[in-house]
């Protein structure tokens, strides 16, 4: 949200339903955003392991520290993006830049066709635009959501992101559908390829409806006269990483130290640990006021355990069980085999249709809606329950399925994981990031919130980790271990809820 203090709303022409033009300018940048980054994410590991068509042959374990730093990336770097969005360029302008460099960052990925051998360089820096791109992008589109409206229309508001949200879910829906299709039956690269000009489609509507958001997303008059510390900031910002990554580097390259994707992985997801206890503590010790504001802040970190916890299973929808897709299970209909990465729109379907249920569900349960607590204990243990029916699917793998695709085990047992997972998204996402805005005290919220996308962030690495055990473990122990752990956790969740919801102090 920019710092203007110029009301938007009033100034927007109304366009359909009674919402500003400029919704549906960002409706549409976000549904060509959310297809890029989900119909390349469809097939993303599928490229990396395969070796007879053209892939990269890398293994598996390595493809899911890969994954796993690549869909951390995007989340931690949202933090920077609208930083630098907030002091030094605007919400608009860091929007614009980002989609470009997303589309230049498939480009780059998709460079081998018009440059021969030059696989690697090009993917690992096309991985690099898109982590930059996406930072800058997601979090400011949102925030110029936000920011059509006046804070006394607050319904809405709430109206108006369900509406951009569902641009959301039809993006990603239609991704997996068209870039995996091409990928995997035609060429890896023209999937890639297909991921650009998605997001170069919404590029250019949004130049065209810029006009409809009529100032919102513009620096104010007061950060546009800081705009220029900001940026020295910045600058002094990004020579402190390049030097960094110099030295790690030397380091590396000299055989100094000793440094492999995988330990890059797993040191990154330690470190972030360790940083967010060390936050919390100081935040809780030095920054809070007085009991109510640290036990609220305790459970905001409580909350950041259990985000990281659920995306750690959740997002391991595009890497262990697209493997399991991929190897393990019957895709063959009619003698025509079905794109691996087909199954990934089965989650965006879900969600477009049990969201208003869910919706509606928790309107009508009125004051005897669950708790913060009960709700995130119910959405690991939907997570946990879904991973329990792919671990029982696993049991009935014939032999030979990993050479054969028409000999594994049906579809339905990841339709039905996809089911369990997207009931428990439902339950835990929209109640975790609206409750940091009303745990956290005003003054905090910003700081807060970016703790949220660490959790994410932090639950994508975990992710990818886990997806690198597949080869290693037969997945019905694989799933069975990742159940039980989240299971788990959504048990302490659901027996210490009155103890946390005492320690929320009223908050609901």
């Amino acid at each position: 949200m920019t710092d203007s203090t110029t009301p938007a709303a009033p100034a927007h022409q109304m366009g359909a339903f009674g919402h500003p033009k400029g919704l549906m300018t960002l409706f549409f940048t976000e549904l060509w955003e959310r297809f890029s980054y989900y119909g390349m994410r469809a097939f993303l590991i599928l490229y990396m392991t395969d070796v007879a068509s053209g892939g990269l042959g890398l293994g598996t374990e390595i493809s899911g520290a890969v994954y796993g730093l690549y869909t951390f990336g995007v989340y931690a770097l949202a933090l920077l993006g609208g930083w630098i969005a907030d002091r030094v360029i605007g919400q608009r302008q860091a929007v614009l830049i980002g989609g470009t460099i997303i589309a230049l960052g498939h480009f780059t990925l998709a460079a081998p066709l018009v440059v021969p051998n030059s696989e690697f360089w090009s993917f690992y820096l096309g991985l690099f635009f898109l982590v930059i791109g996406t930072g800058l992008l997601k979090p400011n589109v949102s925030a110029i959501v936000g920011d059509l409206y006046t804070n006394d229309s607050p319904e809405r508001r709430d109206a108006g992101f369900s509406i951009y949200y569902m641009g959301i879910n039809i993006g990603a829906f239609l991704g997996p559908l068209v870039c995996s299709y091409f990928a995997e039956k035609v060429d890896w690269h023209l999937g890639f390829s297909l991921a650009g000009i998605g997001m170069i489609f919404g590029l250019i509507q949004y130049v065209r409806g810029t006009p409809a958001l009529r100032g919102a997303g513009e620096l104010s008059e007061e950060a546009r006269a800081k705009a220029g510390e900001g940026l020295k900031q910045l600058i002094y910002g990004l020579v402190a990483f390049g030097i960094f990554c110099g030295v790690l580097y030397t380091l590396v390259a000299t055989g100094t130290i000793t440094m492999t994707v995988i330990g890059f992985a797993q040191a990154t997801g330690l470190i972030v640990v360790v940083v967010a206890v060390l936050y919390f503590g100081s935040v809780m010790t030095f920054a809070c006021r007085d009991k109510v504001e640290r036990h609220r802040i305790f459970v905001i970190f409580l909350l950041f355990l259990g985000a990281a916890m659920f995306w750690s299973g959740f997002e391991q929808a595009g890497s262990s069980m697209n493997i399991y897709a991929r190897d393990l299970t019957d895709r063959v209909i009619f003698g025509w085999e079905v794109p691996t990465g087909w199954l990934q729109s089965v989650n965006p379907i879900f969600i477009i249709l049990l969201a208003p249920v869910m919706g509606f569900m928790w309107v009508r349960f009125g004051e005897r809606n669950p708790s913060i607590p009960v709700k995130f204990g119910m959405g690991l243990a939907l997570l946990g329950v879904g991973f329990l029916v792919l671990a029982w699917g696993s049991f009935y793998v014939p032999e030979g399925a990993e050479s054969n695709p028409a000999v594994g085990v049906g579809m339905t047992w990841l339709v039905v994981t996809y089911f369990f997972h997207t009931v428990g998204e439902l339950a835990l996402s929209p109640v975790g990031l609206s409750s940091v805005t009303k745990l956290a005290p005003h003054r905090l919220v910003g700081q807060m919130m970016g703790t949220w996308f660490m959790g994410a962030a932090l639950g994508n690495l975990v992710a990818g980790l886990i997806a690198g055990r597949i080869e290693t473990l037969p997945p019905e122990q694989l799933f069975t271990v990742v159940a039980a752990i989240v299971v788990g956790a959504g048990l302490v969740f659901l027996l210490f809820a009155p103890l946390i919801n005492r320690l929320t102090h009223g908050v609901k």
